[in-house]
């Protein structure tokens, strides 16, 4: 991945770097943690794991159609005529 800096960033963290002894590289990885959070990669492969053995019923394409179309219907306060 490659992210363009204003020149005013890339002072910041030169100058922080220079301060604190750090890689630039390392001062950015340290801002997005704080910024996004840090996930332990245990914890995403967990989360993973629950999400894949989660089951739903999902309606078919026909029948959520049906849904869309009642809704509009509703919403419009009639039926709408087929296509031709």
């Amino acid at each position: 991945m490659q992210i363009l800096l204003s020149s005013d960033q890339r002072r910041r963290i030169d100058d922080e770097a220079a301060r604190t002894g750090v890689s630039a590289a390392a001062i950015v990885r340290a801002a997005l943690d704080a910024r996004l959070g840090r996930v332990d990669p245990g914890q995403r492969g967990r989360a993973l794991d629950e999400l894949c053995a989660m089951r739903s019923e999902v309606a078919g394409a026909a029948e959520l159609q049906e849904l869309i179309d009642g809704r509009f219907d509703h919403a419009v306060g009639g039926a709408r005529s087929a296509p031709s």
